[in-house]
This record gives structure tokens, sequence and C-alpha cells, in this order.
């Protein structure tokens, strides 16, 4: 299986039936890490990037099976926070070294356009050499064009699974397969550094499935993809199912560095609930980000997209430090840097 994984890192693609190989029996995991790591370290050296991770708003009118702020979850106490919480949040962050705001939140009706405009205005002008990531889900190409021009830099959208029928598994009728698809490709022709990503190990998901998210994305070459475990909500559909691996999880994160070697690529907090040292775990398997929380303290803990979520209690110097000292101790540095995308071997701008 060694030839599989080299011939992804010198081609940087496969065939479905190669992927699904590649998927199914996770051969030579120690091979496979040791290239993704040593890969990541040909673009970006022992750096990993911080997000100030801000999520501002649990209201959503969505009903994600898996998702424990969708609409009928009539347990979860719900808030907004002001555009002065947003903006101290930002302060405090800048002040410990972020450079990369990502405000994230539910598909919340509230915060339109013309909410979000001048709000993504004053944090440019506050903090204009600071990158801004959104992560708010489905808009119009409009809406999105109005946000990038205030300000947005980056946009994060999982498109959860490229399995037409897997998708009808994980959302409710009313939600399109092909809008998110759309979706991703508007913001490509927009300008915006994209992020997409799924769940590993996520209700009906198969190696089949997984081969089409390998696929989707060698196709639509994103900046950015953020994957994580399933991990089950008491309130939601999936409470009973069986969560989503570590093993498996770093097994991607590695053929995605391999894919697409410039890629920005995070040790999720997801990865870090299931396992103690799931995030050190998934630098070393290929990853160069993570993202700490901003959110003031007084509303983590309703941010609950997953039960057990960590960190919901810490200050934001006190998850900064800690990562921190993680990292240092697996060979790594936490940088203060935007960490734009396509550095590559030696700092040489990649545009492949």
């Amino acid at each position: 299986m060694r030839r599989l994984i080299d011939q992804l890192s010198r081609q940087r693609r496969l065939t479905k039936e190669e992927w699904v190989t590649l998927i199914a029996g996770q051969p030579e995991r120690d091979y496979l890490f040791a290239r993704a790591r040593e890969t990541a370290r040909q673009y970006y050296g022992n750096a990993v990037y911080t997000r100030g991770l801000i999520e501002f708003t649990s209201y959503c009118k969505n009903n994600c099976f898996y998702c424990g702020i969708r609409r009928d979850n009539r347990s979860v106490k719900r808030y907004r926070l002001s555009e002065e919480e947003i903006l101290s949040c930002c302060e405090q962050g800048y002040g410990l070294g972020f450079r990369t705001f990502v405000l994230q939140g539910g598909e919340d009706a509230f915060f339109t356009d013309e909410r979000l405009v001048p709000l993504l205005s004053e944090i440019k002008r506050r903090y204009p050499d600071c990158a801004l990531t959104l992560s708010v889900g489905e808009r119009t190409k409009s809406s999105y064009q109005r946000l990038f021009d205030a300000g947005a830099d980056r946009y994060l959208l999982r498109h959860e699974t490229a399995d037409a029928a897997h998708y009808r598994v994980l959302h409710p009728q009313e939600m399109s397969y092909a809008n998110r698809r759309a979706c991703l490709r508007a913001l490509k022709e927009i300008g915006y550094q994209v992020g997409c990503g799924f769940m590993v190990g996520s209700p009906g998901q198969t190696a089949e499935c997984l081969a089409e998210d390998m696929l989707f994305i060698t196709e639509l070459r994103p900046q950015m993809v953020g994957i994580g475990p399933f991990v089950p909500h008491h309130e939601t559909p999936f409470a009973r199912e069986a969560g989503g691996t570590a093993e498996l999880t770093l097994y991607m994160i590695a053929l995605l560095r391999l894919l697409k070697p410039d890629l920005l690529l995070p040790a999720t907090t997801a990865l870090g609930t299931i396992d103690p040292e799931g995030r050190e775990k998934g630098i070393l398997a290929g990853a160069n980000v993570v993202m700490p929380n901003l959110s003031p303290t007084g509303v983590r803990k309703q941010y609950e997209l997953y039960d057990n979520k960590i960190c919901t209690g810490d200050e934001a110097a006190e998850c900064r430090s800690c990562l921190s000292r993680r990292m240092e101790r697996i060979g790594y540095r936490l940088v203060t840097d935007r960490g734009d995308p396509a550095k590559g071997p030696g700092g040489i701008i990649c545009t492949t």
C-alpha cells in the first residue's frame, strides 16, 4: 500500500477505487503519518497557526440531525453576542497575539447583511493586519459578495458529505446538497479563501462516502479543510449513534495533507474532545492550525454542537497558553501570524 501513498504524494490525486482501498483498510499508518508530517514541515516548518474563535450566535434555522443547536432542540439556551461583545472578544484576542478572528454561528436570520457589514468593516478598521473568517452557513451569492466587500477574507462552510444519498441521511428534506455545493463554488468565484470539510464517522458513512469527499476536495481545491470526528449530542436524533474515532480522523488528516500540501488543516476541538491528546496527534498527522475559543466564558456551554466539548470554562488566555505548552511538548510552536495559505516549500508561493 505504500505505492498508493507515494502515488498520492507525487500526483495529488487518486481514483475513487484507490481512495476506498486506502480508507477502508487504513494501511501503513506510521508511514503515512511520517510522510504527512514531513510534507507539512516542508511547507510550514514547525509553525502552528492560531485562529481566535468567536461563537457569536447559537440561534439556527436549520434542523441538522447531528447538531446540538438544531432548531428543534428546545433545551439549548440561545444567545446572541452584541456588536460590543464581539469587538471586545477581538480586542482581547489581538492582545493575546491572534491575527485571525473566526466569527462562527448558526444560520441566524437576525444577522442580516445590514447588521454584519458594519461589524465586519469596524473589525477590519481596528485590526487591518488581521484576517477575518466567517462561518455562518448558506447565504445568497450577493450576500457573500457584500460580506467580502466589507472585509471578510475567508469563509468556512463544511460540506459535511459529498455523497448525495448520505447528505439526506444527515439533513432534513428542506436542506439541499446541491445548494451547499453551489455556495462553496460561489465563495470561490468571489475570491474568498474557502474552507470546506466533513465529519468522520457520521451515521451512514462508508469508505465510499469518504472517497467522494476526497474527490470533491480535489475538484474544489479549497484553501482550508476542517474535519473532525462525529460526536453525538444527547438532544438530537443521532443521540444513540456511535461516534467517530480518533484513529480514522487522524488517518484522513494525513491523507488530506498529501492530497493538498499547502492546506490550512485544523486539529479540531472535537478531536481533542474524544482523545485527551487529540490535537497534538492531529498536528503530528499533518495538521497545522488550532482554534482557541475567544467567546465569553458565560456563553460557551450554550454553543454545544456536541456533548462534552472541552475548554468551555477556560478564559481565552488560558486556552492559548495551554495550547502553546502542548505544541511545544511535541516540537511545534504557536505563531503570531495571519497564517495565509499557499506557502510552498521554503516559503515559496505555491500556485498548484
